[in-house]
């Protein structure tokens, strides 16, 4: 019977020390989260949200927008400290260096030289660290040790206009990067342990936004916004499945990220509206059908999330959203002006969306199409924010201007 008794609560403080690993290693290992959907697993929102966080740590890193990816115990943050660019590897638990590797940065001039770091998220997958500089130089990195495994240029002084922004994805031990600027530039699968490249579609250069994946009948693609298009790409070989025109008008870019629902895609952008269209294999093609158009609502520099069937972002006015994701009606649009830019991280933590614009006030509220609900309001910087917050278990991750900060959400 002692025995028993004995061997139970081993297993029960084997599970319960399970449970804790689990909570403390919610990974947000790439641009918008594992899934590159802006979602975070197991939050419970608190029952009173709380108009201040605890600190737990801050460390100056230097200047960027790029959000640190999390992966087990460690944080991966890109920034640019004086004429450097610099990927950091941090201790998440105390933000002490593990790690860190650097090489001279473009330097960054006209409009953009106010944000001189960089914009593009790491990717961390197989043990390996990518990212991309301001001026296209992708880097790969051993994940463990920071040791360079190869470093390219393929568009030497090619960009586009306010620098590298898409942020790399990693899929079938490749690594897909959209470098070059309008009217030169190509998708790379680049060979993660070589860097050799696979494949390369140049038929239109990039703008702002990042790639997803998806699969339609068995064929995994590559679905992004390019310099005038949204485009899928076969992800073993580079060729084009579908192609349709979204022309950037006026003073309007293509900088959010597709978002994937089974084999239906949605994609905005600030004076075009927000579309929806399914993709079908039909003989040996895949066609792009639309299904709805909603002209009057569209992002410019934020990407929205997909809930519960509606979809909740910020227009390029700055004001939160959410609209009927089947059919493209607009179910609510709060009056609150939140950022002028339309600059905003969204979350989706299950119980409670967030939204962070860059005056770094982070705005948490309910996930319902009848009318917006607020939660709370809380400071988590000093100064102005652009990544997305990082979020596991009970902690929150802030990259700011310079520093990132750890939070504890009590």
């Amino acid at each position: 019977m002692k025995k028993i008794i004995l061997v139970t609560a081993l297993v029960l403080v084997a599970l319960i020390l399970i449970s804790i690993s689990q909570a403390f290693t919610q990974d947000w290992s790439q641009w918008r989260g594992d899934n590159r959907d802006g979602k975070v697993k197991e939050f419970t929102q608190p029952d009173k949200w709380p108009m201040e966080l605890t600190e737990q740590w801050k460390v100056s890193v230097g200047f960027g927008d790029a959000t640190p990816a999390l992966v087990g115990k460690k944080l991966y943050v890109f920034t640019r400290q004086q004429n450097q660019e610099v990927i950091l590897c941090l201790d998440a638990d105390n933000g002490k260096e593990v790690w860190r590797n650097q090489y001279e940065a473009q330097e960054v001039t006209g409009a953009a030289s106010r944000h001189p770091g960089p914009r593009s998220s790491p990717a961390v997958a197989d043990g390996k660290v990518v990212m991309i500089g301001v001026a296209g130089i992708i880097s790969c990195l051993d994940a463990a040790t920071g040791k360079l495994t190869w470093r390219k240029d393929p568009f030497p002084g090619k960009f586009p206009m306010f620098y590298t922004a898409m942020s790399p994805m990693i899929v079938d031990n490749l690594c897909i990067a959209h470098l070059g600027s309008a009217g030169n530039g190509a998708i790379i699968a680049f060979e993660l342990q070589t860097g050799n490249e696979k494949w390369r579609w140049s038929e239109e250069g990039p703008e702002y936004g990042s790639p997803v994946l998806m699969t339609v009948s068995g064929t995994r693609m590559i679905v992004t916004l390019t310099e005038k298009s949204i485009v899928g790409i076969n992800a073993a070989d580079g060729k084009t499945l579908w192609q349709l025109p979204f022309v950037p008008q006026r003073r309007a870019y293509n900088a959010a990220t597709p978002i994937v629902d089974g084999q239906r895609i949605i994609y905005t952008g600030a004076e075009r509206g927000t579309k929806m269209i399914t993709i079908e294999k039909q003989g040996n093609d895949y066609i792009a059908t639309e299904v709805w158009s909603n002209p009057d609502l569209a992002v410019q520099f934020n990407t929205p999330v997909l809930k519960d069937g509606m979809l909740f972002g910020l227009t390029n006015m700055g004001k939160l959203f959410c609209m009927e994701a089947q059919t493209g009606e607009n179910l609510w649009t709060n009056a609150d002006q939140l950022d002028r830019g339309g600059f905003a991280a969204i979350i989706d933590a299950g119980e409670v969306l967030m939204v962070l614009p860059s005056n770094s006030e982070l705005i948490a509220f309910k996930p319902e199409g009848k009318t917006y609900s607020e939660l709370g309001r809380t400071k988590v910087a000093e100064s102005q924010t652009y990544a997305h917050p990082v979020i596991a278990g009970k902690r929150m991750f802030i990259k700011d201007n310079d520093s990132v900060t750890l939070w504890a959400i009590k």
